[in-house]
């Protein structure tokens, strides 16, 4: 099977430079106009035959997008939301690190400030990544439409790396990463590619 693992677009936390997280800020224009735009690459190169999509408002938007353009209803899924980033979202940054000052070296099983450990948030996305693989036959091509520090998770969970090794996987507005699951291996065939918000 061949999954497509996507970012929303642009949102409006990224004008006001807050945490967002668990903050639901919805897509500004120019996210709006990434996400159609990655919406017809996707109807255009790849058969979908699921999306699965973050229920936080921005991801939602950009789903709807993809779903009009494949004509694939969206499957709301709890579990692919953002960090449970706690007391910080929706916070400046500046406040927040007055506020609520970084941590160095917390144990990945603890949490503060009103946030998820990130065992926790590891969790979420074994749990989910397990429930598409599980629904999808082989021959099917399924879209993940979620946030940057959901999908980091997803390739954690995808590669079998460990909880907390300091590696992270970044992804621009509307991403796409290309991941093949056969059964004898896994393969990133793509990583956030994003050539089609280049004149947005």
């Amino acid at each position: 099977m061949k999954l497509l693992v996507i970012r929303h677009g642009e949102s409006e936390a990224d004008l006001l430079d807050v945490h967002e997280g668990r903050a639901d800020f919805a897509l500004t224009e120019r996210g709006h106009r990434q996400a159609q735009a990655m919406a017809e690459y996707v109807a255009e190169n790849y058969h979908i035959d699921r999306i699965y999509a973050s229920t936080l408002t921005r991801v939602m938007q950009t789903a709807r997008h993809l779903s009009d353009a494949t004509g694939v209803p969206i499957r709301p899924e709890h579990d692919l939301m953002e960090f449970n980033n706690g007391l910080l979202a929706g916070l400046p940054h500046k406040e927040a690190t007055e506020k609520y000052p970084r941590i160095p070296d917390l144990p990945p099983d603890q949490a503060v400030y009103g946030q998820e450990s990130l065992v926790n948030f590891r969790d979420r996305a074994e749990k989910m990544l397990a429930k598409i693989l599980s629904k999808a036959a082989n021959d099917e091509t399924v879209a993940v439409v979620t946030h940057g520090g959901t999908i980091n998770q997803l390739y954690h969970v995808f590669l079998k790396l460990p909880v907390k090794d300091g590696v992270f996987f970044s992804t621009a507005d509307t991403g796409i990463h290309e991941w093949i699951v056969e059964p004898t291996e896994r393969r990133v065939a793509r990583s956030n590619y994003n050539a089609h918000t280049k004149d947005i």
